[in-house]
């Protein structure tokens, strides 16, 4: 089983690196990094880089197209490349899924791919899902037929997860949850809606 995900410059390495180590344990699993060049790419703190396993020519096509997301900045460079953009609707007509982390979504959107049903992603990109003519859910997973999204960074983990469910069965997903002991027990609550935490947030992220 082939997995495709969508590597480009300035991208949030967790979005794209947390589903890599879940769907990886998947039986038959083969996960390529595609990138429009072969240079290296660079996180969006700028910390880390990656090397892209194959160009969009070459990548062949996938049973999972997964497109991680970043600052909007970075994503709508890469959400306006032609050349992306005809890569993802290929990829889409024959994939089983099609998946989204944070404001990946806004690439899918920007191809065509995404065009209608509801969104999930980063809070700070709900306007911009709203611009673009769809519904923030502000849920942490949605689907819409073969179209998984998902809210912001570690929401990744969560919906490969699921994905495992689909791809395999609850049995696999669980023992992939157990295998890399993912049981989230953050310090402090979620303050979502708490104003001036999000304000420190979108400090703190350069938001």
């Amino acid at each position: 089983m082939l997995v495709n995900i969508l590597a480009y410059p300035g991208m949030t390495m967790l979005d794209a690196i947390g589903p890599y180590e879940v769907l990886s344990r998947l039986p038959d699993a083969r996960i390529q990094f595609v990138a429009p060049d072969a240079e290296a790419i660079r996180s969006d703190t700028g910390f880390v880089t990656l090397l892209p396993t194959c160009g969009l020519a070459s990548s062949g096509q996938c049973e999972v197209l997964l497109v991680p997301g970043g600052p909007p900045g970075n994503v709508m460079r890469v959400a306006r490349n032609p050349e992306v953009q005809e890569w993802l609707r290929r990829q889409h007509e024959s994939s089983r899924y099609t998946a989204s982390v944070c404001t990946g979504s806004l690439i899918l959107i920007a191809a065509g791919i995404l065009t209608e049903g509801g969104v999930s992603s980063h809070w700070e990109a709900a306007e911009a899902i709203e611009g673009m003519g769809l519904c923030y859910t502000g849920e942490r997973i949605t689907k819409t037929g073969k179209i998984i999204t998902s809210a912001g960074v570690s929401a990744g983990i969560d919906m490969a997860l699921a994905l495992c469910a689909d791809l395999a069965d609850a049995a696999t997903a669980q023992a992939i949850q157990v295998g890399i002991e993912y049981d989230p027990a953050p310090p402090f609550p979620y303050r979502g809606d708490d104003p001036a935490i999000k304000a420190r947030a979108r400090v703190l992220l350069g938001a």
